[in-house]
């Protein structure tokens, strides 16, 4: 399989939470900046949105555990959203899905940021 670039759209939103946008597969080629881009944010809330991630590996899995491990270590907090059925199954399979806190959109994330 040819390694696809990920692209990562970064925004900061007015609740101070950080949402990274993921566009690509996350793979073992390609996950570095996203580990870069993680351990660089010290936001409270950082969202990571799978909505337009086709596909995750092994490695992309590891990267998102390390993602989890740090900001909860830390005091910080880490919500996965929009992830579609293939990727959850590769969450559940792995055993790694109960790490996280999966939301279905954006918004309802970003609700709980609000605290609303």
């Amino acid at each position: 399989m040819q390694e696809k670039p990920l692209q990562i759209e970064k925004i900061v939103h007015s609740s101070g939470a950080t949402v990274l946008r993921l566009h690509g597969p996350l793979l073992l080629g390609n996950f570095f900046p996203l580990q870069s881009t993680v351990r660089s944010d010290s936001s409270s809330l950082l969202i990571i949105d799978l909505s337009d991630m086709p596909y995750i590996d092994s490695a992309g899995i590891g990267c998102l555990v390390g993602a989890h491990v740090s900001r909860e270590n830390s005091g910080r907090r880490l919500i996965l959203v929009g992830a579609n059925e293939r990727l959850v199954t590769s969450l559940q399979v792995t055993k790694v899905d109960q790490l996280f806190t999966l939301m279905s959109t954006l918004e309802q994330a970003l609700a709980l940021a609000s605290g609303v």
